[in-house]
């Protein structure tokens, strides 16, 4: 579970977060939504230390970030798994190398330890065939397996997906947000995705938070989002008609 109470985050004379408290459960998908310049990248790069608050906590499982000393911060580190948005795999390795990477640089095992966990991640994924290849050699939707597998490799706790659909076609897309959410479920992952693609939202929503200008506007499961009056968030979710149509069906079902 990841908390955070009251996350203020200002840059020059720009308040871009503005108290923001929520929750993150583990075992779901928590999905953050909003237009462009909402506070979504800044949001998840101060989850992910990367940016420094000036009000506010980080809670990981009861740990405040704020209060860990450096070595507590980089075994912290090490229970998070990252997928970034354009995968982020070194070219000039193969799958299998992309994927053992993080367990040579933050772990103990042995070349043959190393090769047996990388085979399981492999297989868990669905990656058939792959590896010896190179990134360049395989599919985008391929690419993104690779990094799910990358940032599972080392049994995190908690996984953070910048934009995991990006590039990819509708059909792959859901099969990207399917795995992502049967391994948070699998391994009870505290799992947080940066996303505008509002397919995901309707398929793996399990707790959603919209940002409006620094603000926490609304939070919600993916079933409330289509029953909400909140003006700001159904002019961004219903800006298609298929969303519309989506909506009515929900509200359909709820009165009958």
């Amino acid at each position: 579970m990841i908390e955070v109470k009251n996350l203020e985050k200002t840059f020059g004379n720009q308040k871009v977060l503005k108290g923001i408290t929520t929750t993150f459960d583990a075992g779901k998908t928590n999905l953050i939504i909003g237009q462009s310049g909402s506070g979504k990248t800044v949001f998840l790069k101060s989850l992910l230390g990367i940016h420094t608050p000036e009000t506010g906590t980080i809670e990981f499982d009861g740990r405040i970030y704020s209060n860990l000393t450096d070595d507590e911060k980089r075994e912290l580190r090490t229970e998070i798994g990252m997928v970034f948005q354009g995968s982020a795999l070194f070219d000039s390795m193969t799958v299998e190398e992309n994927i053992g990477f993080p367990l040579k640089m933050f772990s103990k095992k042995t070349p043959a330890e190393i090769k047996e966990r990388v085979n399981f991640v492999i297989d868990r994924v669905n990656l058939i065939n792959a590896n010896d290849k190179k990134p360049s050699e395989i599919s985008g939707g391929m690419q993104k397996r690779v990094a799910i597998a990358r940032a599972i490799v080392n049994n995190p706790k908690y996984l953070f997906c910048d934009e995991p659909n990006s590039g990819l076609d509708p059909k792959t897309a859901i099969v990207i947000d399917n795995l992502i959410q049967e391994i948070t479920e699998e391994y009870n992952i505290t799992t947080v995705i940066n996303t505008h693609d509002m397919n995901s939202v309707m398929e793996i929503g399990e707790k959603i938070i919209f940002l409006k200008n620094g603000l926490l506007e609304w939070e919600g499961s993916k079933k409330e989002i289509f029953k909400t009056d909140n003006e700001a968030v159904t002019d961004f979710v219903y800006s298609s008609e298929l969303f519309k149509k989506v909506r009515k069906m929900y509200l359909e079902e709820d009165a009958s």
